[in-house]
């Protein structure tokens, strides 16, 4: 088993670099740039490159090279070639012998364009060392903002998978032995009716009906935490969290709980009809210790191993979605602004750290399959 992980880890290294590769291309055909938005934020609000203090020393964390602004009127071209510098799109290039402090409205000193290609080894060579820079917009490193939006997503991810869990293997197990009967048909109508419903849909509509949209003001519509958090008492705060998390979490089980639900289900007929099962029967076992003490290991070996992804996939997938329509302050919604914004150290710094650590639940997945059977030996297989 351990030349299998080991063979696992050493694929991570080019997996990720190839993800990074494909992205980091893919930017550089995507119209627009930071410099265009920091453009259009002075020329919309006039006093707007406040916002962007303390956006330099990146170096090769961006994509699509910025020359030809336009629109740039009124904005002073040394500021224009010192954000380039800044945001790492170039280099500043003095005469030698200058001892001065480089600078692009030195005559001794030129601007230097810095192509794609060298860009992009810079860059995997500071996330190598896990530097990834600071955000052009929030003045923060890329590490300061992930740390403090993760919680709120990892909250959202983990209750969200929990109750899946919670709610699919007993109503899956249920739905095997009621096979073919009206608890399975009418259950199978809601199951398919709640996985065909969009995230977005769904928490819309949550939101109508319980957060004083149109009907019932029963939850709160934004945020995790009500403004006299601090002050409650310790109780009060655990119960002021879940009651702002009971409609995200929802909406975010959706989907997975329809599909744990079915799998948990096909699993268990899968297992229920081996000739083991119908030997155990012969011997006058009961039925539940049939289902319960052979069936339950082998069918939920793959609902359980399955556990690490599944988490990924709801902390992924739902998170951007759920975390805009309810204003939650998490990783979600600071990629989809990061995103429009094209703030790039924020876009492949946090491309690269779930990346590795997607290879990563990869390989735990494999892990859990064994724990739950040893039985299992991926090294003997890969052999």
């Amino acid at each position: 088993m351990g030349a299998y992980i080991l063979r696992r880890l050493l694929l991570v290294i080019p997996t990720l670099l190839g993800i990074m590769l494909v992205n980091f291309a893919l930017t550089q055909f995507v119209p627009g740039g930071p410099i265009e938005q920091i453009i259009a934020r002075v020329q919309g609000e006039g006093d707007s490159l406040r916002n962007i203090a303390g956006g330099g020393d990146q170096q090769g964390q961006q994509g699509g090279d910025q020359g030809g602004y336009q629109g740039a009127r009124g904005i002073p071209p040394e500021m224009l070639a010192q954000l380039e510098v800044d945001m790492g799109f170039a280099r500043i290039t003095c005469a030698p012998g200058f001892t001065g402090t480089p600078d692009v409205r030195d005559p001794a000193c030129t601007k230097e364009p810095i192509s794609a290609p060298e860009r992009f080894l810079i860059m995997i060579g500071d996330y190598l060392r896990f530097d990834f820079g600071k955000s052009f917009f929030h003045n923060k490193s890329v590490i300061e903002l992930v740390q403090e939006k993760m919680p709120v997503s990892i909250t959202l991810g983990l209750w969200s998978t929990i109750l899946a869990y919670l709610i699919s293997i007993p109503l899956g197990i249920r739905k095997a032995i009621k096979d073919g009967t009206p608890f399975d048909t009418w259950t199978s109508g809601t199951i398919i009716v709640a996985y065909a419903i969009p995230g977005f849909l769904f928490a819309v509509m949550l939101m109508v009906l319980f957060a004083g949209g149109s009907y019932w003001k029963i939850f709160p519509l934004r945020g995790l935490t009500s403004d006299n958090f601090d002050s409650l008492s310790t109780m009060g705060k655990a119960l002021d969290y879940l009651w702002h998390a009971t409609l995200p979490v929802i909406a975010m089980t959706i989907s997975s709980f329809a599909t744990m639900t079915l799998l948990t289900k096909n699993s268990f007929l899968d297992e229920i009809n081996k000739q083991y099962v119908m030997t155990a029967r012969a011997k006058g076992l009961t039925e539940r210790r049939v289902l319960y003490g052979h069936v339950f290991r082998n069918a939920m070996l793959i609902v359980i191993a399955g556990f690490p992804a599944t988490f990924l996939g709801v902390f992924f997938g739902a998170s951007i979605i759920v975390e805009t329509i309810f204003s939650l302050d998490g990783l979600g919604l600071l990629g989809f602004q990061a995103a429009v914004e094209r703030n790039y150290p924020v876009i492949f710094g946090t491309l690269y750290v779930f990346g590795l650590i997607s290879l990563v639940v990869g390989i735990l997945s494999d892990l859990m399959y064994v724990f739950v059977d040893p039985r299992i030996d991926f090294e003997r297989r890969a052999g």
